[in-house]
């Protein structure tokens, strides 16, 4: 008995692309981006024969120096001593498998989602939003028009720092959607004065990533004795529910209902406002206000600030590793050293952060 081979099956090698450009025009929503029809790359390169455009940057992504830093970095909780709390690495997966969630049930381009929510974290410092405070108030000593954000840093590594100053040369709609990621402590719903993503794709990014952080962070907040359950907005909880995976399942049925078959991703209704009624808690209660690890937040700015300083006033100190872009520092105008110093002190691990710092600020024993 034989067995006729599908129409993949007998693909030539140099056709794998093209049959999955066919299946993106037969299979995605008319709303989704299709790899065939990315605006590009800002350096052009050959197409790839297997991989479509999207999952070329998924892969280079994945790859690169500053994905694989992001488990060294903190979340919410500096150097954790339970294993299970989130850092920077786990938080991107966990964004990136509600994005992909909504991606497919809304027939969007699951590989430019992925491709996104691996990158949007890339510009974090150490120490996680504390890091990234500091790091802009230092900045700001030296160039008082200056700041700091991580989604800038995060797409000035893809455009920049990865491959020794080369670049990971990425598509415009993941650039896009990297830049576009961002709300700090606003309401999802309210876009004044942010920058949204270009594509649903972007916007399943920017949703998942409240999405995830809420949550787990919840989680974390609870296993850490910083908050109890029972101290979160009850009328939110009733609402989303009470368990973890009930109040991530009922806020991705909801952007579904409201978003398919639709141009725009979003959140609505009385789902909408509890989301942010759980958002705000969180920031008034575990990320702006004296937790018990705020003594160990202020420890670690001043860390990152006085290693900015440090390297301002002797930058001969860079380090001398593999990877790190090579600066005649006698040459560079002030400008210049600031952003050297900025890249090199965000790109920093919190153990890395820690360890320099001890190297440069805390005695070792003399040898006698």
């Amino acid at each position: 008995m034989t067995h006729s081979s599908s129409s993949a099956d007998a693909l030539r090698p140099n056709q794998f692309r093209e049959h999955q450009e066919r299946l993106e025009d037969e299979v995605l929503s008319p709303y989704a981006v299709r790899s065939s029809q990315t605006q590009g790359r800002q350096n052009p390169e050959p197409l790839d024969p297997v991989r479509t455009e999207f999952q070329r940057d998924r892969d280079r992504i994945l790859h690169s120096k500053a994905f694989r830093r992001l488990k060294h970095k903190t979340q919410v909780f500096i150097d954790p001593k339970e294993d299970h709390h989130r850092t920077r690495l786990t938080h991107t997966l966990e964004v990136s498998q509600i994005a992909r969630t909504l991606a497919r049930a809304l027939r969007l381009n699951e590989d430019l989602t992925e491709a996104i929510s691996l990158a949007h974290d890339l510009g974090h410092t150490p120490f996680g939003h504390g890091g990234e405070q500091a790091l802009d108030e230092v900045l700001r000593e030296y160039d008082p028009k200056g700041e700091f954000r991580h989604y800038d840093q995060s797409l000035r590594i893809v455009d920049v720092l990865e491959r020794g100053g080369a670049g990971l040369n990425l598509t415009w709609e993941v650039r896009d959607g990297i830049l576009g990621h961002s709300k700090g402590s606003k309401d999802l719903g309210i876009v004044e004065g942010t920058q949204l993503p270009s594509s649903l794709e972007g916007m399943c990014v920017r949703i998942a990533d409240r999405i995830a952080y809420i949550n787990h962070d919840i989680d974390d907040s609870v296993r850490a004795g910083v908050l109890r359950l029972e101290d979160l907005p009850q009328d939110a909880l009733d609402v989303l529910g009470r368990s973890h995976s009930a109040r991530i399942a009922t806020m991705v049925m909801n952007v579904l209902e409201s978003s398919v078959g639709a141009p725009e991703v979003k959140m609505t209704g009385v789902i909408l406002d509890a989301t942010n009624r759980l958002k705000d808690y969180m920031y008034a209660n575990v990320y702006n206000m004296e937790v018990r690890g705020q003594i160990e937040m202020d420890k670690a700015q001043l860390m990152v600030k006085e290693l900015f300083r440090l390297y301002m006033g002797q930058p001969h100190l860079f380090s001398e590793e593999e990877d790190l872009i090579r600066y005649d520092f006698d040459r560079l105008p002030t400008d210049e050293k600031l952003r050297a110093v900025t890249d090199f002190v965000a790109g920093m691990t919190d153990r890395y952060a820690v360890t320099t710092f001890q190297k440069h600020f805390v005695p070792s024993a003399w040898a006698y």
